[in-house]
């Protein structure tokens, strides 16, 4: 049995669709789903059963464990405002997940977040003494929790009190198949092909620093199916433990990933620039990379898809598709 929690949202419900193609259904999915379209993201799965995340203290009040935990679950709103409630779903389901899997030997797997590096100035190096986690500064509330649950899992490790295994992956600007329900916070691919496709004028952001010419602020964006294939390789390799950056390590320009659109498209795209609004610009980030020394030195040596490569996947297979979910 594996659990996935966050499991109808955009990551989680790639690594169902990862979990069947390898012949898994003996799945639970711990979720809930609202009244967005969610349902739609899993509507071709196979699994064994949907658990609300209110009903989380039962379903482990009845298991003795399972192969492994993938734990999705958040509120991932890099806008989000109310403290108690991410407290509640980012931090605390967290540590209760973390002391189920220590408590049944199971190894855990969690999503981090690369907003834990604040405005990059520090570098984004995925170093998880407690100086070097101490010395970050993430900018919003979200990249906070995640950070405030990264440093209370290195301090219960560093003390023997883990699961067999535990991994949280700092994602980078991921991408891909089911992230419609995610509105305003769906990546630049899934907003803008429409708008490619019928040859409208795409808008960028104007830079506000001399380094950086219009449109080519930098972004490490990866394709969602790299990382689920990253979790899936990580379940199976119980000797590695830690925090890890899950990025390409390839920085790109967003002007870059628009032009991927086009040319998935076989279109010429027209790029405008506007004027940032100014309540953002102070901690705009203009430049994310991930350094992904620390997951390759622990074996893992899967090539990634290339911006193009990712962005022509997910707008052929899926976003100019009749059916566009996964």
């Amino acid at each position: 049995m594996i659990i996935v929690t966050g499991a109808t949202g955009f990551i989680g419900s790639n690594i169902v669709a990862d979990l069947n193609a390898a012949g898994r259904t003996d799945i639970i999915l711990v979720d809930d789903l609202g009244t967005q379209d969610k349902w739609k993201n899993i509507a071709k799965r196979r699994f064994d059963d949907v658990v609300l995340p209110s009903e989380m203290d039962s379903l482990q009040a009845r298991l003795s464990g399972a192969e492994a935990v993938y734990h999705m679950g958040a509120n991932s709103s890099t806008t989000a405002a109310d403290g108690d409630a991410i407290l509640r779903s980012n931090f605390r389901a967290s540590k209760l997940w973390w002391e189920w899997c220590s408590r049944t030997r199971t190894p855990f797997i969690y999503a981090s977040s690369a907003a834990t590096y604040g405005d990059g100035s520090r570098g984004f190096f995925d170093d998880q003494t407690p100086a070097a986690l101490d010395d970050l500064r993430p900018l919003n509330l979200y990249g906070w929790s995640k950070h405030a649950f990264d440093k209370w899992a290195v301090a219960r490790a560093a003390t023997g009190e883990a699961p067999p295994q535990w991994c949280g992956l700092k994602f980078f600007n991921v991408y891909g198949p089911n992230e419609n329900h995610k509105a305003d916070m769906r990546s630049l691919v899934s907003k803008n092909t429409g708008a490619v496709a019928d040859g409208g004028r795409i808008k960028l952001f104007k830079s506000y620093r001399p380094e950086y010419a219009d449109g080519e602020q930098l972004r490490d964006f990866i394709y969602v199916k790299d990382c689920t294939g990253a979790m899936l390789w990580l379940a199976g390799k119980p000797e590695v433990s830690g925090l890890f950056n899950l990025g390409t390590g390839q920085a790109r320009s967003f002007a870059d990933l628009i032009r991927a659109i086009g040319k998935a498209l076989g279109v010429a795209v027209s790029i405008e620039f506007i004027d940032m609004p100014e309540s953002i610009r102070p901690n705009y980030q203009y430049f994310t990379q991930a350094e992904m020394s620390k997951l390759r030195s622990a074996g893992f040596d899967r090539p990634l898809h290339s911006l193009e490569e990712g962005v022509a996947d997910y707008v052929r297979q899926y976003l100019t598709a009749v059916d566009i979910y996964r």
